[in-house]
């Protein structure tokens, strides 16, 4: 129930976080004699301008704003909500030439005035976000490169659109009116400038040293960092941080990882990273005493954070990395509890941390359950995809009584998220983290 009553009120903040600015737009002086159509074309102009500005502060990292829910759910619903302020941003000029046919003219990006040429400037700034997010992956833009054009996009989309406001003018026809637009826009670009640039060159916080890097099956590598100086970073077993390895403090190559270490021990961290090109794929390379950098603790995927009497895990691929923590600090506070695994992957061979994970099961009252996509021809064990009959063969029935946990790629995810629900298992029971935040 408190989750619920979470969820109301941060939707209700932000609905009227975003309707505030148009009411006060409709405060006299407003013009007159115009048409429904064009006042409702310039509403959903405000109303999408102002979801942009907030998603400045939804990809701030703020933990205030993201403890609730985890940092990874904001950036979803980022992602989203995002989509929804550009499409309603960009019928609000196709509602004024539905309006007024002869305003297609402001459709030349070369003509017009210098309004609509600031309109279309972020107009295509937005576009390009949209773009560069959704095919990230078919434009082959590598996780750097993206932030940094992301960073560079998002800024322009907010100052040009300002502008675009200020020179029309219509709704902005006094000073505090200018003030209501003006001052946010500044602050937010500021905000997100500071979180970006100046905070990681000014304010580089508790440093580490790379310990060791550990070649594992399946092309993943094992990172290991210690602190350098201080007592280590406290964290909810199955969180992650964002990584930046080296002595440059600013610089776009900062990425996401789950802690797969015990957090009973914040003095030693250790991630499970795939090689997947761009910046893991030369993790390996990487030497002992490297400085590294971490932002975090970040996430609610947490054992922690929902007590029961016993969990189902269910990792695909990497996503064993967050069940990995889970297991390691239930073994060092020797906790009883039954837990069930199902680990997924395309062939055995693929699955790293096997002899970890054996070693375990020693220690915990722990069902391991290895599911190759693709198994040897005398496997005997499962095989295939993780479905409902599968949990049923391995878990007993009081399974919806457990907390689940399932992390991997989104399509495995989103099939096992389906097929839980149709069976009856409570929403607040399915606890998910997707590895693929853009």
């Amino acid at each position: 129930m408190n989750r619920i009553v979470s969820g109301i009120v941060w939707v209700t903040l932000y609905l009227v976080i975003i309707m505030v600015p148009l009411f006060l737009m409709l405060i006299p002086p407003v013009p007159t004699g115009r048409s429904f159509l064009l006042e409702f074309s310039v509403a959903l102009g405000f109303v999408g301008l102002t979801q942009i500005a907030v998603q400045f502060i939804l990809i701030s990292r703020f933990k205030a704003f993201s403890a609730p829910y985890g940092i990874d759910i904001i950036l979803h619903f980022h992602r989203q909500i995002a989509l929804v302020a550009i499409g309603l941003i960009l019928l609000h000029p196709i509602l004024i030439i539905v309006d007024t046919p002869s305003r297609i003219k402001l459709l030349n990006p070369l003509g017009g005035n210098w309004a609509s040429k600031s309109a279309w400037i972020s107009t295509f700034c937005l576009v390009g976000l949209a773009v560069t997010s959704l095919f990230r992956k078919e434009l082959r833009l590598n996780y750097e490169w993206w932030r940094l054009i992301h960073i560079i996009l998002g800024v322009g989309a907010v100052v040009f659109a300002q502008i675009h406001v200020t020179m029309a003018g219509l709704y902005t026809n006094t000073l505090w009116k200018h003030a209501v637009w003006a001052v946010p826009a500044v602050f937010l670009v500021a905000l997100i400038l500071f979180m970006r640039v100046l905070r990681p060159a000014l304010f580089p916080g508790n440093t580490w040293k790379v310990a060791e890097v550990r070649p594992e099956e399946g092309d993943c590598v094992t990172l290991v960092l210690e602190p350098d100086g201080h007592a280590g970073m406290s964290f909810l077993p199955g969180q992650f941080a964002w990584i930046t390895l080296g002595e440059r403090r600013f610089t776009m190559q900062e990425n996401p990882f789950s802690m797969m270490s015990s957090a009973n021990r914040p003095q030693r961290l250790e991630f499970g990273i795939k090689e997947v090109g761009d910046f893991t794929g030369s993790l390996r390379d990487v030497a002992p005493g490297t400085r590294a950098r971490i932002d975090g603790p970040h996430g609610a995927f947490s054992i922690d954070r929902y007590p029961a009497v016993g969990y189902v895990f269910i990792a695909g691929g990497i996503g064993i990395t967050p069940m990995l923590s889970f297991l390691n600090t239930m073994a060092d506070r020797r906790d009883p509890r039954p837990i069930a695994l199902f680990y997924a992957d395309k062939s055995l061979d693929a699955m790293p941390y096997q002899e970890e994970l054996e070693k375990l099961g020693d220690q915990l009252d722990l069902e391991l359950t290895l599911v190759p996509e693709n198994p040897p021809e005398d496997w005997e064990g499962e095989s295939g995809m993780i479905d409902w009959d599968m949990l049923e063969r391995h878990v007993p029935k009081e399974l919806i009584q457990r907390e689940l946990f399932i992390c991997g790629p989104p399509p495995m995810i989103s099939a096992l998220h389906g097929t839980l629900k149709e069976m009856g298992v409570h929403e607040e029971h399915i606890h998910l983290e997707l590895f693929d935040l853009v």
